[in-house]
């Protein structure tokens, strides 16, 4: 005998990469299993895709978030070749990699530490550490493991196996460069768990790296040189396709959900903030985690929880006329120092590192601005941050020319700062909400990841546990 059950509604909290990601999974298995699925995601802003923004102006590409991803698992390749987008896809040119100190640019090998086997002689001739602080680095192939595998901070792990001058002269200005993290608070097991299964399996970092072309980007299936990637109209072609894509979901923008609480056994109530609100059999939230913590305001167990830190910052695009910059000719990017005299975190030539980013005979370049513990300068308005990106620009790479075109993008409270155990943090707080919440998944850069592949990836595993549940419940077949 055939039953005909309810039809059943799935609501999804945010339209970002992780929020679009997940409707788009949700459509096509609904499709798939010709489920009686009715999905609907609610965004506040009038726009989706988050952070990801770009601007195509006068033959310009220019991102006001991030500019890239490293796709180590394949998750924004697979949703690529899943949209039919795979073909737009395309990698980064190679050049140098500089380390600002002091008010000097120091080459270092562009993948020491950031994947590949790390090449040893380059390192050792560069002048980014000195000779005390190139010994003590060498210490690591001496050093024994660590006993334990408790969560300690980056600097201290760094420190640990390289010394304090390497964590200083590299790994800060790397990593806030590309986080804009703090080293000295943000958890090493969250961010980068496979340097511990470096020292756990090889004991020395360098030996490993060396052995298995491991680092900060590779994972275990991916040995080798890693490749910067986007797409040949920007990122957020990826948005846009997306979007398109939803043609069975009922997108709501504009709208801020206010609370989500039990209603039943089986459902859950949103209200909304222009005093509607919608019935739920399953919802997913991928807002920032402390937006989240107000939607659930009345959860113990969420409330329990510290709020999370979220790094500000500011990406400043400039374009200049070309041959604007005559020294570094072949440099890519260059990364800042704490012990340096400039304000700015990092520095990309864009139009070396993209093919397609500029029009003929103009040059594109892209700067941060603001780490944690700095945040007040991006408060300064977009004249003052010009003219102090351009004073550091010019002592840095000579550049002493006005542009033809800034872009100024702010992102307060942009980056979530994992903190000392915030993955065992995250994984107990999770197992007792569902317990409070069984029909609420919890999704996006606040768990599990923050980049871009990372949020793909959860937004992805995210309809696949509501599915697997609707199916098991027998509420939507």
């Amino acid at each position: 005998m055939k039953v005909t059950l309810k039809r059943g509604k799935v609501v999804i909290v945010g339209g970002g990469i992780t929020g679009l990601t997940t409707a788009y999974y949700l459509q096509q298995k609904t499709k798939a299993h010709n489920l009686p699925l009715d999905i609907v995601l609610i965004e506040a802003s009038l726009r989706l895709g988050g952070k990801i923004h770009t601007v195509r102006k006068n033959g310009y590409i220019i991102e006001r978030g991030p500019e890239s991803f490293f796709d180590t698992g394949s998750s924004v390749r697979k949703l690529a070749r899943d949209l039919n987008i795979e073909h737009e896809m395309i990698q980064n040119n190679n050049g140098r990699t500089f380390i600002a100190v002091g008010s000097k640019l120091h080459q270092i090998p562009s993948n020491l530490l950031l994947g590949g086997s790390p090449k040893i002689f380059p390192f050792i001739k560069s002048n980014v550490l000195s000779v005390i602080g190139k010994l003590r680095a060498a210490g690591d192939l001496f050093l024994p493991k660590l006993p334990h595998e408790a969560d300690e901070p980056i600097s201290e792990f760094f420190r640990r196996r390289f010394g304090k001058e390497l964590v200083e002269n590299l790994v800060e200005p790397v990593l806030a460069g590309t986080f804009a993290g703090d080293v000295d608070h943000v958890s090493m097991q969250s961010m980068f768990p496979q340097f511990y299964q470096l020292e756990k399996d090889y004991r020395s970092l360098l030996i490993g790296m060396k052995k298995t072309g491991k680092g900060i980007y590779a994972l275990v299936d991916t040995p080798g040189e890693i490749h910067y990637e986007s797409f040949i109209d920007g990122l957020e072609s990826l948005i846009e396709a997306l979007e398109n894509s939803l043609t069975d979901v009922k997108i709501l923008k504009g709208l801020k959900v206010n609370s989500i609480e039990n209603q039943s056994e089986h459902t859950q109530l949103i209200e909304l903030n222009d005093g509607t609100s919608i019935q739920a059999d399953k919802i997913v939230v991928t807002t920032p985690f402390n937006v989240t913590k107000k939607i659930f305001r009345d959860s113990e167990i969420m409330q329990q929880v510290p709020d999370m830190n979220y790094a500000t910052i500011a990406t400043v695009t400039m374009a200049f006329e070309e041959g604007s910059m005559q020294k570094y000719e072949d440099a890519l990017n260059f990364f800042v120092s704490r012990n340096s005299d400039f304000a700015i975190t990092s520095c990309t030539w864009s139009h070396r590192k993209w093919d397609n980013v500029s029009p003929e005979g103009h040059d594109l370049l892209r700067v941060y601005i603001g780490r944690v513990g700095d945040e007040s300068i991006v408060e300064l308005s977009d004249s003052e941050i010009e003219k102090i990106v351009l004073q550091d620009l010019e002592r840095a790479i000579g550049l002493d020319t006005q542009p033809l075109l800034t872009v100024v993008a702010r992102w307060k409270e942009a980056m979530p700062q994992y903190t000392i155990g915030h993955e065992a943090r995250m994984s107990t707080m999770k197992a007792q909400f569902y317990k409070e919440f069984p029909h609420v998944y919890l999704a996006g850069s606040s768990y599990e990841g923050i980049s871009i592949p990372d949020c793909v990836l959860q937004g992805k595993d995210a309809a696949e546990k509501v599915i697997n549940q609707l199916v098991e419940s027998k509420l939507a077949i």
